[in-house]
């Protein structure tokens, strides 16, 4: 008793309940998708999660025995041994079909996943050593996003794209939090919407109106102007180059995301069946280890990528509104946290987790239902995969780490 009034008194004990909630789910889901698989390597996959898991919680425990500060101190040292994790995937490592594990036995490890913490521990503690008027300063900007563009760089040739851009997208919630200003926010993501909307002119012609109409409302001079409308109309002139720089499986999966192609034996393949499962369940769901699709194995990647599809067709409408709840309420409890934590490196540390957390949720949720590409980004806490989950329960200790040093003043 005296142990759960402690958790009570010192952890948040909502943003708890909810993490193992969805981690129980996930389980559930992942007992369905491989339960009667004949394939020995799928059967053990269920298996292989709680001992993940296990290790994970372990994790948790071992984070939450450390003050908060030696994270800070170490950011650095565990930022570069990162990069070097990065480095040997490329040397030795192997996977299916790109360069993404280091393996040991039958071990296998994803330095990627590893990387998004040494990236945000580096991050976080370089926008901490900082005033607001400097990180508003170009020198900061530009060091700031090195510190994230490095390992996506490095990730990119693996190739990894979907799990590089998590690692560029994440830059501008921290840098923002940490106090670089809207005017600035948008001056760094105008050059990414104008290359998007370079694949149709029109698109990027009303993008281009509306950029020099917030340019020009802004009052910054005409040097600032005539700099960022230039530079925005120079990446609609290099999106094409870009674009076959790209493998031809990542232009499929854009093209059909885009809609300018199907392809329902191929690329969208995945999608189509996601939403046949979903829609299958109805409002109830066809109950526990009754769908279909999944036992059929009409749903590819369904214990990994697909994992909500799984759920969706087996507890229906009402079961993904219990998962969509969960995780908003996570996210908001870790949003709280970094707004109550009164130091500046575990509020921006708290931000850097919870974005990379809400980005994985959104994209895969998105692409479940098909309004997002194809990525192979899993879905935290419920997915399979070690590393992935080990990640994910990290940022959770690093939350609840951070959350005790302010509930137990």
């Amino acid at each position: 008793m005296n142990y759960i009034r402690r958790i009570t008194l010192h952890f948040d004990l909502g943003f708890i309940i909810s993490g193992v909630l969805l981690l129980i789910i996930g389980l559930i889901a992942l007992y369905s998708a491989t339960y009667q698989v004949t394939a020995t390597p799928f059967k053990a996959n269920f298996l292989r999660q709680i001992w993940w898991l296990l290790f994970g919680i372990g994790m948790i425990w071992l984070i939450n025995s450390i003050e908060i500060r030696n994270f800070y101190y170490f950011a650095y040292t565990i930022y570069a041994l990162s990069l070097i994790g990065l480095i040997l995937v490329l040397l030795i490592g192997h996977g299916a079909g790109s360069e993404r594990w280091l393996t040991w036995g039958h071990l296998n490890l994803q330095p990627s996943e590893l990387a998004k913490i040494g990236m945000l521990l580096a991050l976080a503690r370089f926008l901490a050593d900082r005033s607001e008027k400097e990180i508003n300063q170009a020198k900061t900007i530009f060091l700031s996003f090195l510190i994230t563009a490095i390992p996506a760089t490095i990730i990119m040739k693996q190739p990894d794209l979907s799990t590089s851009l998590i690692f560029l997208m994440v830059f501008f919630p921290v840098i923002y939090w940490a106090g670089l200003s809207p005017f600035k926010i948008f001056i760094l993501i105008a050059p990414i919407v104008s290359l998007i909307a370079a694949f149709n002119f029109y698109a990027f012609f009303c993008t281009m109106l509306f950029i020099t109409a917030i340019l020009f409302l802004s009052q910054r001079g005409i040097k600032i102007f005539i700099i960022n409308f230039i530079l925005n109309v120079s990446v609609g002139i290099l999106t094409p180059f870009l674009w076959n720089q790209l493998h031809s499986y990542q232009q499929k999966r854009i093209f059909s995301f885009l809609g300018f192609e199907l392809d329902p034996k191929g690329v969208d393949y995945q999608v189509i069946q996601s939403m046949v499962a979903i829609g299958s369940g109805g409002f109830w769901g066809k109950g526990f280890l009754k769908g279909t699709q999944t036992k059929l194995r009409f749903l590819p990647a369904q214990h990994t990528d697909f994992i909500l599809s799984v759920w969706g067709e087996e507890f229906g409408l009402i079961g993904v509104v219990v998962v969509l709840a969960l995780y908003f309420f996570l996210i908001y409890k870790a949003l709280r946290i970094a707004e109550k934590s009164t130091d500046r490196f575990s509020s921006i540390l708290t931000i850097g987790c919870a974005a990379i957390l809400i980005f994985h949720i959104l994209i895969n949720i998105g692409m479940t239902i098909g309004i997002m590409p194809v990525t192979g980004l899993p879905l935290p806490l419920m997915s399979y995969g070690g590393s992935f989950l080990v990640v994910c329960l990290i940022f959770l200790g690093f939350m609840l780490n951070i959350s005790r040093s302010q509930l137990k003043f």
